[in-house]
């Protein structure tokens, strides 16, 4: 199951991560999103772990407290077509 994880704070890493979800089940991947212009965190990320692991790790660590921020933990859903289209016509 994919999880998603936001509210991040900007110090935590893929390592840090990885520890704290691997407590709950057996953790596949552990993927911090990076800016794009500036390198930098942008504050979420993404897990991959076991379905009851990651049911456990929803339990437990959504709104659990990291460097005074609360984790919001919840299964990820799909990006659907990526099209970003705002809708409307153009003339």
């Amino acid at each position: 199951m994919k999880l998603y994880i936001g509210n991040m704070p900007f110090s935590m890493g893929e390592t840090e991560l990885r520890a704290l979800f691997s407590q709950h089940g057996e953790v596949t991947s552990a993927n911090v999103i990076m800016d794009r212009d500036t390198g930098r965190p942008r504050g979420f990320a993404f897990v991959e772990m076991d379905d009851e692991g990651a049911r456990k790790a929803i339990t437990a660590l959504n709104g659990h407290e990291v460097d005074g921020r609360g984790l919001k933990v919840s299964e990820a859903k799909p990006r659907g077509d990526g099209g970003g289209g705002r809708g409307g016509r153009r003339y």
